[in-house]
């Protein structure tokens, strides 16, 4: 193996790249294991709390597009936060994604295992030991896949999120068709009303609603392994992230419609983290009905494969920077990829799955995990929102366009990501609390060792060079 710079070039394309977002977000996945969280937290106002937190994220889509024209780098945030504010910002953005992703690796491989027990052994559905057991299986399949290369990452994706695309408008149109002229909840101008909120209500859906569209910004660690796009005005992952956004507000909102009209409040609490399979039960007989949870399935190992991608690449762009140690750095000679870091989320997810299996139940596992990781994303999306807006703030007075698109439109949304981590802590139990600010205070040991390394003669390397 070898230490190097050298990441796979000109590997993915827009398309790939809008792929990798889209399945980044896991979307069957994300309304199948949160629905029942967010409709038990402001019922039908569901809706409109997805919507309008769309609105805040495609915020967070613009200053990290913008702060990509700095350069394409693998760290992304890390990168940019540091080049703007300074190295210990820089390296805190950077924690934040590392540490939301190993949590990642429970509340995403949970779900695969759940959906895969009801398929292949539905007594074990409740039992964490069996739970997290097929969890790690999963874990390192998808382990193995990403390790081997980009471009098999992402044939890979594409062919999942393409059969779990048929699957889901095939539930989309069949729920309409069936259900549309007498809905479980009456569809009406409420649901998106934004005075129908009062801040607290908002505050209080908002950190789950984000948490439906976090992973869209693999793609902008995946640009210095995406064609260059020199003639464009965008990068390639730049396009990719705007459509992905697009894409995703739109399937959010109308899915989570087609949950309201089909399932009544009983159905979706009982339904828990299966939401589309109690769809599919209402909708098709079986085994039909099996589909929907094959697509939460392709969806969430899609998901486990980009975060696995992100994890990897921001560690390798640290460990490059030395800013970790420079062993994570090491990229294998022929698959391109950096092996080690990729281990690193392998071995630490494994070990978070067998822990939390002394948890008392699966649901306790996911709504720990979720909380977390929602608390972690805003922390670090927040900085690159304040990062762009400080430095594009001179395009306050070059047009209305560019002032709301590269300060004011990120600088709300990052504003609004620090309103709802504050919010929230109060609201957390201990352990909630523990993953998610402590997961975030761990990050002061690895930060002083890199300060210690660079002091006593190791070679440093700038943020963007």
């Amino acid at each position: 193996m070898t230490l190097t710079k050298g990441l796979a070039q000109e590997a993915l394309g827009t398309f790939e790249s809008a792929v990798m977002g889209i399945a980044g977000t896991a979307p069957a996945f994300s309304v199948a294991v949160t629905t029942a969280a967010i409709v038990a937290s402001v019922g039908v106002l569901s809706v409109g709390s997805i919507f309008y937190c769309g609105l805040i994220m495609f915020g967070i889509m613009l200053a990290f597009i913008h702060l990509s024209k700095i350069t394409p780098h693998a760290g992304a945030s890390y990168a940019w936060v540091g080049h703007v504010f300074g190295k210990t910002w820089g390296f805190f953005a950077g924690w934040g994604l590392l540490v939301a992703s190993i949590f990642f690796m429970v509340s995403a491989t949970i779900p695969a295992a759940t959906s895969t027990l009801v398929l292949l052994a539905p007594d074990h559905v409740e039992n964490t030991n069996w739970v997290t057991g097929t969890a790690a299986i999963w874990l390192t399949l998808v382990t193995i896949v990403v390790t081997k290369g980009i471009k098999h990452a992402s044939y890979t994706q594409v062919i999942l999120t393409g059969i779990e695309t048929i699957v889901v408008l095939t539930l989309i149109i069949s729920a309409f068709a069936k259900y549309g002229g007498h809905p479980a909840h009456a569809p009406s101008i409420i649901w998106f009303s934004p005075f129908s909120f009062t801040p607290q209500l908002f505050a209080t859906g908002a950190l789950t609603a984000i948490f439906f569209y976090w992973g869209w910004d693999v793609t902008m660690n995946l640009s210095e392994e995406t064609k260059s796009g020199e003639k464009a005005k965008l990068h390639p992952a730049s396009k990719g992230a705007f459509w992905a956004m697009v894409n995703l507000i739109l399937f959010f909102v109308i899915m989570m419609t087609v949950v309201l009209i089909v399932l009544s409040d009983k159905e979706i609490a009982d339904a828990n983290t299966n939401v589309l399979y109690a769809i599919a039960n209402k909708l098709f007989p079986k085994p039909w009905n099996y589909l929907a949870v094959l697509s939460t399935i392709l969806s969430t190992v899609g998901t486990i494969e980009t975060q696995i991608l992100q994890f990897s690449r921001s560690m390798f762009a640290m460990a490059r920077d030395n800013m970790l140690h420079q062993r994570y750095a090491a990229i294998h000679p022929e698959w391109k990829t950096p092996w080690l870091a990729t281990v690193v989320i392998w071995l630490l997810g494994v070990l978070l799955l067998f822990s939390s299996s002394y948890m008392p139940s699966v649901e306790a596992i996911l709504n720990s995990s979720i909380l977390a990781i929602g608390f972690q994303i805003c922390f670090y999306m927040s900085l690159a929102g304040f990062a762009c807006a400080w430095h594009y703030r001179a395009k306050l007075t070059s047009g209305l366009g560019s002032a709301v698109s590269y300060v004011l439109w990120p600088l709300f949304a990052a504003l609004f990501m620090v309103f709802i981590a504050l919010y929230s802590i109060p609201t957390f139990d201990l352990v909630t609390n523990v993953m998610g600010i402590g997961g975030l205070l761990v990050g002061f040991a690895p930060l002083l060792l890199s300060h210690w390394r660079r002091r006593s003669g190791s070679s440093t390397v700038d943020f963007i060079s």
